[in-house]
């Protein structure tokens, strides 16, 4: 993979990201207030998950998109560097095939398989 389409390719997942992370605060916004004013009784409504349920589905959600945002961040930093598609660990090629399908791999896919 080039060094142009691998930028190509990972800032276009970072917007995506970053797109997906603006929508979990806006819905974490609107659970904070639609809880305000409510007298919500979680523990007792046999109808739905609770609001805290609903907060901690959030909550990890955006933990999980601040993560892929880092690891996009540092495979562009790799792109910067030339490192980008060499593997972290033996030195190795990353094959494309698996760059496209993981563009934030650091690994080549017999040094992931020995994880």
């Amino acid at each position: 993979m080039t060094p142009d389409a691998a930028r190509a390719l990972l800032v276009e997942k970072r917007r995506e990201t970053v797109a997906r992370l603006r929508g979990l605060d806006e819905s974490w916004a609107d659970i904070v207030e639609s809880a305000r004013d409510a007298n919500i009784d979680d523990e007792h409504d046999p109808e739905g998950s609770t609001v805290a349920v609903a907060r901690a589905q959030v909550s990890s959600l955006a933990d999980e998109g601040r993560g892929r945002l880092a690891a996009v961040d540092a495979a562009l930093a790799r792109v910067d560097t030339g490192t980008f598609g060499v593997c972290e660990r033996c030195g190795a090629t990353i094959p494309d095939a698996r760059l496209e399908a993981r563009p934030t791999a650091t690994r080549c896919v017999t040094c992931a398989a020995a994880r």
